[in-house]
C-alpha cells in the first residue's frame, strides 16, 4: 500500500522518517521468536478450522511469535492507513508513534489529561473516516469532573514536523452519564461502521450494575453517534431524551472489544462477574441482561439467573466460565492466515491467552485458545494480515503473529 505523509506535505513525513532512523537501536525490533513465559497450551474445538489444520511452529502453535518492542502498560493499537505508522497507546497517559518500517518510535503531544487510577487512563485509539485526507484521529480516556471520574472520547489532527509529534485541536465529543465514584468499568472501545458514518462506543457501568437497566444515563451501553459525536439519527430510544438520543444498546456489564465483520454485523466481547464473560452480537435496540441475566455469578458465589429464552434478553453467542476477561476483539480478514478469514479473535487477559472463536453469519462457536504467558489487552490486524498482540503489563510486549514457514 502506498504511504502518504501524515503531515500536509510529504517532505514532512520524509524529514520526520529521516530524522528517526538514529532510534532504531533503541526502539529495537527484535525478529527472535518470543517464548511465552509458560509453556504453550493449544486446545481445539471442532468448529471451524482447528489448529492441527494449519502448519505449526516449532512450539506447537499455529503461528510464529516475533517480539517487537515494550512499553509501559500498552492498552491500544491502530495502524493509520497510508502511513507506516503504528499508534499505541499507554494507559499511563502517553501515545506513540512507531514507523513499522525502521522501528523508530517518537511520543506524541497534546494528549488530554487523564485520570490514571485502577482501570482508567488512556483508552482506544481509532484513525477517523478520513483519515488519509485529514490525518483525524479519535482517542478514548478517563477524566475527572463533578460527581468523580468518566470516560470522555475526542477527536484531534495529528500533525509531525520533524523528528516530532503532536495532536493538534483536540475536541471532546462525548463524554459518559453521569461521572460517578470509582475507578472500573469504564469500557470506552470505539469501532467505526464500515461506510463510516457512525461511531459506536462502549460504556461501561462502573461497577454499579444497576444503571445499564436505566435508560436515563449511558453506563452500561454501547452508544452511536455521528464522526462529530452528535446522536445518530436513527438511533433505537430517540425522542425520549438527550441521554436516550445515543443508546444503541444496553444491559451491558464491560465491553472491552468492538468490532464489524465483512458482512456488517457488529460484535462485541464484554467481562462477565465470576464466570460468563460474553461474546455478544450487537442488535439495535437489545437489553444484554446485566445485572439480571448472565451466565457467571457475583463474586463470592451469589447466583444470578442464566440467560434463557423468553426471559427478554439478549442471550451471548459464546461464554466462558471460568472466566478468560476478554479485553478486545478482531474479527480477521486478512490473507497471511486464510482458514482464519471472517473469525474472531480475543485477547484474554485473567485467561493470558489468545482466543478464536468461529462465526458463521451471526452464530459464533468457540475455536481455540493458545496460551500466550502473559495477559493480552489488545490484538489487532496489519495491512499485510499479520496479527498484533499487546500485553497488559509494565514492560508490555508488542508482538506480531505469522504463519509458520
Amino acid at each position: 500500500m502506498g504511504r502518504p505523509p501524515l503531515g500536509p506535505a510529504r517532505a514532512s513525513a520524509e524529514t520526520l522518517a529521516a530524522a528517526l532512523v538514529a532510534a532504531v537501536v533503541l526502539a529495537g525490533c527484535t525478529t527472535t521468536t518470543a517464548p511465552p513465559t509458560t509453556a504453550p497450551t493449544t486446545t481445539s474445538s471442532d468448529a471451524g478450522n482447528p489448529a492441527s489444520m494449519t502448519r505449526t511452529a516449532p512450539d506447537g502453535r499455529p503461528f510464529v511469535v516475533t517480539d517487537v518492542a515494550r512499553f509501559s502498560e500498552p492498552w491500544a493499537l491502530a495502524f493509520l492507513p497510508g502511513t507506516p505508522w503504528l499508534a499505541i497507546t499507554e494507559r499511563s497517559g502517553r501515545l506513540h508513534l512507531r514507523d513499522t518500517s525502521t522501528g523508530a518510535t517518537v511520543e506524541v503531544s497534546g494528549v488530554p489529561p487523564i485520570v490514571d487510577a485502577g482501570q482508567g487512563g488512556l483508552g482506544d485509539i481509532v484513525p477517523g473516516p478520513t483519515f488519509a485526507s485529514d490525518k483525524v484521529v479519535y482517542l478514548s480516556w478517563v477524566e475527572a469532573g463533578a460527581g468523580g471520574t468518566g470516560a470522555a472520547v475526542g477527536h484531534a489532527t495529528l500533525t509531525t514536523e520533524a523528528a516530532t509529534a503532536r495532536l493538534d485541536d483536540l475536541q471532546v465529543i462525548w463524554r459518559q452519564t453521569p461521572k460517578t465514584s470509582g475507578s472500573g468499568h469504564f469500557g470506552h472501545r470505539l469501532a467505526f461502521s464500515p461506510d463510516g458514518a457512525y461511531l459506536f462506543v462502549t460504556s461501561g457501568e462502573r461497577q454499579k450494575m444497576d444503571p445499564a437497566q436505566d435508560l436515563a444515563n449511558t453506563l452500561g451501553t454501547v452508544v452511536r453517534l455521528t464522526p462529530g459525536g452528535r446522536p445518530a439519527p436513527g438511533n433505537p430510544f430517540a425522542g425520549r431524551s438527550a441521554i436516550t438520543d445515543e443508546i444503541w444498546t444496553y444491559g451491558h456489564r464491560n465491553p472491552l472489544g468492538l468490532a464489524f465483520d465483512a458482512s456488517g454485523n457488529l460484535w462485541s466481547t464484554e467481562m462477565g462477574p465470576e464466570g460468563g464473560d460474553e461474546l455478544n452480537l450487537i442488535r439495535p435496540g437489545a437489553n444484554y441482561g446485566w445485572p439480571r441475566a448472565s451466565n457467571g455469578s457475583h463474586y463470592g458465589g451469589a447466583p444470578i439467573p442464566d440467560h434463557a429464552g423468553g426471559d427478554g434478553f439478549e442471550a451471548p453467542k459464546a461464554s466462558w466460565t471460568p472466566s478468560v476477561s476478554p479485553g478486545s476483539l478482531l474479527i480477521y480478514s486478512g490473507e497471511l492466515f486464510p482458514a482464519w478469514r471472517g473469525d474472531a479473535f480475543i485477547g484474554a487477559l485473567s485467561g493470558q491467552a489468545l482466543l478464536r472463536v468461529d462465526l458463521d453469519g451471526t452464530s459464533a462457536a468457540k475455536a481455540d485458545s493458545w496460551a500466550m504467558g502473559q495477559r493480552i489487552r489488545e490484538v489487532e490486524q496489519a495491512p499485510d494480515g499479520s496479527i498484533w498482540l499487546l500485553e497488559d503489563t509494565p514492560g508490555g510486549r508488542l508482538l506480531r503473529l505469522t504463519p509458520p514457514a
